[in-house]
């Protein structure tokens, strides 16, 4: 065994019952994924706007989707990226998501997220 620190800065570092900066996979059909998000949002109502948009998206999944479905998930996307690169989002992207979604609520199996995104967007955009 050797007295050497492994060296420092980034990397996976791993030790027993820990593993910081990577994913492990072990056996024949292993297989690590890892998923970080790093996002500071300016205040709690852009934060819950974030939070209820990465719920309905996840809940819309992907494919099969009609060209209304395709709008919808562009108009998260887009909403979500850009809080989650400013902290925040213009009104501009915030209504139009405000628009589609109260137009397509009652068309959707997802009410319940619809639901909470729009009660979101409510204090954000006054």
């Amino acid at each position: 065994m050797s007295d050497e620190k492994p060296p420092s800065g980034g990397g996976a570092h791993v030790t027993i019952h820990a593993i910081n900066g990577g994913s492990q996979a072990f056996g024949d059909h292993g297989r690590a994924e890892s998923t970080n998000h790093t996002t500071v949002v300016a205040d709690q109502a852009h934060g819950r706007v974030l939070a209820t948009v990465r719920a309905l998206r996840r809940d819309l999944g992907e494919g099969g989707q009609t060209p209304e479905d395709e709008e919808v998930v562009a108009a998260l996307d887009e909403v979500a990226d850009e809080i989650a690169r400013n902290g925040r989002s213009a009104s501009g992207p915030l209504t139009r998501l405000r628009d589609l979604l109260a137009d397509y609520a009652p068309a959707t199996a997802t009410a319940a997220a619809v639901t909470a995104v729009l009660q979101a967007l409510a204090p954000v955009l006054g």
